[in-house]
């Protein structure tokens, strides 16, 4: 087990993550390689009054981490159960490398849009994935969780136990999980990709894709992204440079050429990428930007998407909008909409979650103060927001909105009751 103080060498990557734009300070780093490794980090920070955070891909970096911080990106083992349909991973463990374990076995995980990620930060924050509709969130797979809690104890928790209810989408602050164990399901390809859009077309698309969509069957997952591309070679030339609506689907069915000839009639696509592909090539759907930078984002389920909505969006998220932001809105409904399961669950009425995602260029409060213009617009709809599309804020504000009153009120009481002392201050 490795140790890392500010000033050696060493240090600055270690807390690398891949959220830049959140400065964080932490006093000493473990790189931890086991359970024990963890263990002992949590002993030691207990002894020497430190707070612990936790740190894999550094997706969901977050203010605030200046005690100990534990970085888990060396446990990333993966193993397969084919006869159970079942995963167990490390705390490190990034979704690609569970994809192409699990693929081998005929089957998937219900990994989200980009490969990258780390899958236990994913999964607690309840994980909203490419097959949501159809098989529920990622947190709702969850069979087992090892934990190692505040004092210093190594747990394994599984349905029953209060913890694992907590664990399963309430995200940190209970813990440091060092392994998840999860089923999969049977899938080896989808029919999936994008069109792209023009931006004079963008109102009749945003249109379009919401009647579509409303009655899209539970093997649909899809979402539609305003975003203005760089003008960079490896992107189409059609698209290249331009401000566009991205339609993205993910379809178990096999008609799906028939599925989306509405939406290839709403407008003309400057580029049309459906296709049957492997899961193995998922990723490829949202294309999500794989090198680190610094971003702001927040997000709020609504009960409808009308007409003045659709106006405020591209107000506040089209071309000329005053801070280049990615506005995605995504169907909700399905598998979503029934109340997971012993685990806290989130407005199961909401229809769609519109989220808002920046770049950092001069500091946050410019972002805030759009973000906020836009989700003022869309209040009067909003049933509250998401966990796993909070990015940047720290995580103590996040249960804001999340959460059913009843499962909020429960998980600040088991908060109190297995941290006590707020060692782990993401709760």
């Amino acid at each position: 087990m490795q140790t890392f103080r500010p000033g050696q060498d060493g240090y600055p990557e270690e807390i690398a993550g891949f959220q830049t734009s959140v400065a964080t300070q932490p006093a000493v780093v473990v790189a931890a390689e086991s359970a024990d490794d963890v263990v002992a980090a949590v002993k030691y920070a207990a002894e020497h009054d430190l707070t612990v955070s936790v740190q894999a891909t550094g997706h969901g970096l977050t203010a605030g981490t200046d005690g100990l911080l534990i970085s888990t990106r060396r446990m990333t083992s993966v193993e397969i159960d084919a006869g159970t349909a079942t995963a167990r991973v490390g705390a490190g463990a990034r979704w690609g490398a569970v994809i192409e374990a699990a693929a081998k076995h005929g089957l998937a995980p219900l990994s989200g849009s980009s490969p990258d990620v780390g899958v236990v930060g994913y999964t607690l924050s309840g994980g909203f994935g490419l097959m949501s509709r159809r098989f529920g969130r990622a947190a709702d797979h969850v069979r087992s969780i090892d934990v190692v809690t505040a004092d210093g104890e190594l747990r394994t928790v599984t349905p029953g136990s209060e913890l694992f209810w907590a664990l399963r989408g309430g995200r940190a602050g209970f813990g440091v999980v060092t392994a998840l164990e999860f089923g999969l399901v049977p899938v080896t390809e989808l029919y999936g990709g994008g069109l792209f859009f023009d931006t004079a077309d963008l109102p009749a698309v945003l249109r379009a894709w919401r009647t579509w969509s409303m009655t899209a069957p539970d093997e649909l997952t899809t979402s539609i992204a305003l975003v203005a591309l760089p003008d960079l070679p490896m992107l189409p030339e059609e698209i290249r440079g331009k401000h566009v609506a991205n339609v993205r689907v993910a379809y178990l069915g096999e008609d799906g050429d028939e599925l989306v000839a509405p939406l290839r009639a709403a407008a003309p696509a400057l580029v049309d990428t459906l296709r049957r592909l492997p899961y193995t090539e998922s990723g490829s759907i949202a294309s999500d930007p794989p090198h680190p930078h610094p971003y702001h984002g927040t997000n709020a389920t609504v009960t409808a998407l009308n007409d003045g909505m659709l106006t405020s969006i591209l107000e506040h998220a089209g071309p000329g909008a005053p801070v280049s932001t990615v506005l995605i809105i995504d169907r909700l409904g399905g598998e979503l909409a029934r109340r997971p399961v012993d685990a806290p669950g989130w407005d199961s009425a909401a229809e769609f979650v519109v989220r808002a995602l920046s770049v950092v260029e001069d500091g946050v409060d410019p972002i805030r103060r759009a973000h906020a213009k836009l989700f003022d617009a869309l209040a009067p709809w909003s049933t509250g927001r998401l966990l796993p599309f909070l990015y940047g804020e720290h995580p103590a504000a996040d249960l804001t909105g999340t959460f059913a009153a009843e499962d909020r009120a429960r998980l600040v009481r088991l908060k109190a009751k297995y941290d006590p002392d707020s060692i782990f201050p993401a709760g």
